[in-house]
C-alpha cells in the first residue's frame, strides 16, 4: 500500500512493522481463531502519540484497526483482521507509584505480576488476578474487565480504575479520571471504556487504585464425590462468609493437573474446592474451621487446611494450571459463562449433561465464590465429526448460562468467538443502545470491527 510509507516516514521502521514473518505472531490472541486476517502492518506503539499517528492514518485511509496487548486474550478478541492496522502496546511499560494517595500510573503494555511487584516495594497491592497474571498485560485486563481468583471478595478490574487516557478513532486525545476517590462530574466515561474490547478508543494510560498488601492468608482444600456436594458447599460458604478466594476444579481438571504437577491430588474426586481466608491472625483460622465444618456437613470426602503460606500457595498455583493442564489433552474451546450464584449448581450439571451428550470431554473450572465458570471443550481438530459436536457444545454450554439467568462472558470478553449470541443475550433494545455509543465514538466503524458488538 503506498500510501503505508508515510506512516513508515512519520513512526520510523522499528514502530511500523511490514514485513510478513515479524507480523505473523500478532494475527493471533490464545484463542487461535481461525479466521484470523493478515494485517496490512503492526504498530508497535512506545508513546500516546505513537497511537495518535496510527488512529489519525487509519480513520483518512478507513483501514481497520485492531488494538492488542500481550495476545493472552482468550475469546479472539485481538485477533487480526485483514488489511489491518494492529496496534500494539507491549512497549508501553512504564509505571509510577504514589504511595500517599495509593495510586499507580500505568501504560497498558505492563504485565498484572509487574504491577503487583511494582506495588508491593511499597507494601501495596493491586488485587484483580487473572490466573494468567504473569503473561497478561493491564492493557488487556482493561479490554475485558478481567478478574481473576481474588474477585469474590476484591473484585474485578473496573474496582480499581480510577482513571484513563484514551485515545479515540479519529486521533483525539482524551483523559478521564484520576487519582481521586470520589468524583461524580460529568458521566461516568471512565468505566464506559473497561470491558469495551478496544471498540471504543484504545487506552494509552491507567490510573490504578492500591490497596494495603494482603494479610497472609489460610488455606482450605476439600474435594467431594459429586458435583453437587461441591456447589452445595459453594453455596454454603457463601451464605455465612466472604472468602478471599472460593475456586472449582472439577474431575477432569484435576485429572489434567496432576498429571503435570504429580503433587497428588485425588483423581477419583468428582470436585476439589480451594478457598482462602485472609483475616487477620486469628481469624483466618476460625474462617477455615468454620469452612471445613460445613464442607463436612456437605458430605467433603476429604478436607485440608494449612496456615502455612508456601503449602497454601502450592494448591492456588494448581488451580492457576488449570487451563494448560487441559490444554495438553487437546485443542481447547475456552467458554467463560456466569450466572447467578444460586444457579451454580445447574450450571455445573448441565455442563455435564451437554458433555456426554456430545461425548466430548468438558473440564471445569471456576471462580465459584461469583457464578463464574471456565468450560473447557477438548477436541481433536483433526477429527471433523468431534470437531463439529465440540462446537454444538459450545454453543449449548452458552445457551444454558442464559437460560439459568447468566452471562456469556464473565470477564473474557465476546471477541469474535462469541459474537453469534450477543444479540440473543443482550436483547434488541440494548443490542441498538451499545451500537448508538459506538457509532458516537467511532462513526466509520474502523476499531476492532467483528469483536464485540
Amino acid at each position: 500500500m503506498k500510501h503505508l510509507d508515510a506512516l513508515v516516514a512519520e513512526l520510523g521502521d522499528d514502530v511500523v512493522v511490514t514485513d510478513p514473518d515479524r507480523m505473523d505472531k500478532y494475527r493471533w490472541d490464545r484463542a487461535n481463531d481461525p479466521d484470523a486476517g493478515v494485517p496490512l502492518a503492526v504498530v508497535r506503539a512506545g508513546s500516546t502519540e505513537d497511537v495518535q499517528a496510527a488512529l489519525r492514518f487509519a480513520t483518512a485511509h478507513g483501514i481497520p484497526v485492531v488494538p492488542r496487548g500481550a495476545g493472552s486474550g482468550l475469546s479472539g478478541g485481538a485477533s487480526a483482521v485483514s488489511g489491518c492496522l494492529v496496534v500494539s502496546t507491549e512497549r508501553m511499560t512504564t509505571i509510577t507509584v504514589d504511595p500517599v494517595t495509593r495510586t499507580a500510573v500505568v501504560q497498558p503494555g505492563l504485565l498484572n505480576a509487574q504491577v503487583k511487584a511494582a506495588a508491593a516495594e511499597h507494601d501495596l497491592w493491586y488485587p484483580p488476578d487473572p490466573s494468567s497474571y504473569e503473561i497478561c498485560s493491564i492493557g488487556g485486563n482493561i479490554a475485558t474487565n478481567a478478574g481473576g481468583l481474588c474477585c469474590v471478595k476484591y473484585g474485578v478490574t473496573t474496582d480499581y480504575v480510577l482513571g484513563l487516557t484514551v485515545v479515540l478513532a479519529d486521533g483525539t486525545v482524551v483523559r478521564l479520571g484520576g487519582a481521586r476517590l470520589k468524583d461524580v462530574a460529568g458521566l461516568s466515561l471512565t468505566k464506559l471504556f473497561v470491558g469495551s474490547e478496544g471498540t471504543l478508543g484504545i487506552v494509552t494510560e491507567i490510573v490504578l487504585r492500591l490497596i494495603p498488601k494482603q494479610r497472609p492468608p489460610a488455606t482450605l482444600v476439600a474435594t467431594f464425590s459429586t458435583l453437587d456436594d461441591a456447589t452445595n458447599t459453594v453455596l454454603a460458604i457463601s451464605r455465612r462468609l466472604r472468602p478471599s478466594m472460593l475456586e472449582f476444579m472439577d474431575g477432569p481438571t484435576v485429572n489434567a493437573v496432576e498429571d503435570m504437577t504429580k503433587m497428588g491430588l485425588d483423581r477419583e474426586a468428582a470436585a476439589m474446592l480451594i478457598v482462602q481466608s485472609d483475616e487477620p491472625a486469628g481469624h483466618a483460622g476460625t474462617e477455615c474451621e468454620l469452612m471445613a465444618s460445613l464442607c463436612a456437613t456437605n458430605n467433603a470426602t476429604e478436607v485440608f487446611t494449612t496456615a502455612d503460606a508456601a503449602e497454601g500457595e502450592a494448591f492456588v498455583v494448581a488451580r492457576r494450571l488449570a487451563i494448560p493442564a487441559v490444554e495438553r489433552t487437546g485443542t481447547l474451546l475456552l467458554e467463560d459463562v456466569g450466572v447467578p450464584l444460586p444457579q451454580l449448581g445447574a450450571l455445573v450439571s448441565g455442563i455435564a449433561g451437554i458433555s456426554a451428550d456430545r461425548a466430548v470431554t468438558i473440564a471445569v473450572i471456576a471462580h465459584a465464590g461469583d457464578g463464574n465458570t471456565h468450560p473447557l471443550i477438548v477436541f481433536d481438530p483433526a477429527d471433523p465429526d468431534m470437531a463439529e459436536r465440540a462446537q454444538k457444545a459450545y454453543g449449548e454450554v452458552m445457551e444454558l448460562a442464559m437460560s439459568l439467568g447468566g452471562t456469556i462472558t464473565g470477564e473474557h470478553g465476546v471477541g469474535r468467538l462469541k459474537r453469534p449470541w450477543l444479540a440473543d443475550y443482550l436483547g434488541p433494545e440494548v443490542l441498538a443502545l451499545n451500537r448508538k455509543i459506538k457509532d458516537a465514538l467511532d462513526p466509520q466503524g474502523i476499531l476492532n470491527p467483528g469483536s464485540g458488538f
